[in-house]
């Protein structure tokens, strides 16, 4: 996965130095260079959080988040990329959890992100939020459907079901892994379902007491 990026940003700037170019030319091979920069970024960040998780050195900072208002600020944040794909994004009902914020609101913008890139134009993304006996529940959903061979990898590192997903700048498949990650430190639950043209992640949260949440301090 770290060669390829690699690769690229070897392959295109040999090229670059293979002979004198304008300076437009130049800013285009920058441009493109600061893309797979990015996309290098993100592949480690994700590498190193997993790699925390595993070993629990991940430090909670509990304290208690609307989870609606976290879901309208990721909604206004994906705003633009929504609408250029001709997708709605919709929030519905509201729940509290106590948790730590950044590590939820990451774990919420990775399955919306996800939606958003698999839903089809004129489609319509919505983040549910409840709560049930066992804490809160967040669902996202959006239209179109993933085969059943799928399902049980989805939130394995580095699947991504469909290779062309990678070349088309799709991801590597470590949001999800990401997410379930996350889920899992604040001793919940996520499942993925798809059917009758709809997917649907539900993400179950336990309601915790101030001083539950110690994963990494151990």
């Amino acid at each position: 996965e770290l060669r390829t990026p690699v690769s690229n940003l070897l392959t295109q700037t040999q090229v670059a130095l293979s002979r004198p170019r304008t300076a437009a030319e130049y800013r285009e091979v920058l441009q493109s260079s600061v893309e797979e920069y990015e996309r290098l970024a993100r592949m480690i960040g994700d590498m190193l959080f997993l790699a925390k998780a595993d070993n629990r050195l991940l430090a909670i900072n509990p304290e208690n988040v609307d989870l609606s208002e976290e879901a309208e600020k990721l909604v206004e944040f994906y705003g633009i990329l929504a609408e250029e794909r001709g997708i709605r994004l919709e929030v519905a009902g509201s729940a509290t959890t106590r948790g730590d914020r950044l590590m939820l609101r990451r774990s919420m913008s990775n399955l919306l992100s996800n939606a958003i890139r698999h839903s089809p134009a004129g489609g319509t993304v919505t983040i549910r939020l409840g709560a049930d006996s066992a804490g809160a529940v967040i669902v996202v959903e959006n239209p179109g459907s993933i085969p059943a061979e799928h399902l049980p990898r989805l939130f394995d590192r580095f699947y991504t079901g469909d290779p062309a997903r990678r070349a088309g700048g799709e991801g590597v498949g470590l949001g999800l892994a990401v997410v379930r990650s996350i889920v899992e430190v604040h001793d919940g639950v996520i499942t993925a379902v798809s059917e009758d043209d709809v997917t649907r992640f539900v993400v179950r949260l336990p309601t915790f007491d101030s001083h539950q949440l110690t994963h990494g301090r151990d």
